[in-house]
């Protein structure tokens, strides 16, 4: 049997949902599951942040989800962390396809949420974008420029989405429009301070912008109305 985590649940028909999974060793998985009776009813099991073992068959984009099974109690998320949760499995939604084979990032995944529940540190979202985009193997180095030179923790660097982190010379007054090397440094090491944060997450999106396209997401609308100090 199969471990992995519900992202997303639809509606499909005949007491059936369509299923986007985070599957170990496999990345995303699209999947039929059938609901059942009354009695017999997988609902309150088939949530997200609920482990899960199961068997999955079938071939084509879409498969069959059967024998499914709680693995261990559900991961306790709320507040802050419920809403950080939501956004790390509509990320993983929107930049993963079925085709692509995401084998490493749903030990991440499964990490990240086990650490939010003792609370919620703006860090263990930036980590998670890392690995993403390491996983789609779109992140550049984070330690060598384009010319191979070790990115140095005084200098400032430009983000060329081609090439990578491309050192630059700017003023006093155009500091701000980079990035400094210790914060990328601090990010390669995952070690961000909270100094680091407000830039780490500007860095982030400009990055995830190139694969979520502009189309907003629907977490990060949903903590602008907690009005939280922490969003993604």
């Amino acid at each position: 049997m199969l471990r992995g985590y519900v992202l997303h649940t639809r509606p499909y028909r005949d007491n059936r949902v369509i299923v986007n999974l985070l599957v170990e060793g496999q990345g995303r998985v699209d999947a039929l599951a059938r609901l059942g009776g009354k009695k017999h009813s997988i609902r309150s099991i088939l949530q997200p942040f609920q482990p899960l073992i199961f068997v999955i068959s079938g071939s084509g984009g879409l498969k069959n989800l059967t024998q499914i099974e709680a693995a261990s109690p559900a991961v306790p998320l709320a507040g802050n962390t419920l809403y950080a949760g939501l956004y790390l499995n509509e990320l993983l939604i929107r930049c993963l396809t079925v085709e692509h084979q995401a084998d490493s990032i749903f030990y991440q995944y499964h990490q990240t949420l086990l650490s939010m529940v003792l609370g919620l540190k703006e860090q263990y979202l930036r980590y998670f974008e890392l690995s993403l985009l390491q996983e789609l193997g779109i992140m550049p180095s984070l330690e060598r420029d384009p010319l191979d030179n070790p990115i140095s923790g005084e200098g400032f660097y430009r983000l060329l989405p081609d090439s990578g982190f491309v050192p630059v010379f700017p003023t006093v007054f155009t500091q701000h429009k980079f990035f400094q090397g210790s914060l990328l440094s601090a990010l390669a090491n995952r070690c961000l301070s909270d100094e680091h944060l407000l830039v780490a997450k500007k860095l982030m999106r400009q990055l995830l912008m190139g694969v979520l396209g502009s189309k907003p997401l629907y977490s990060r609308a949903l903590f602008k109305q907690r009005q939280t100090n922490i969003s993604p």
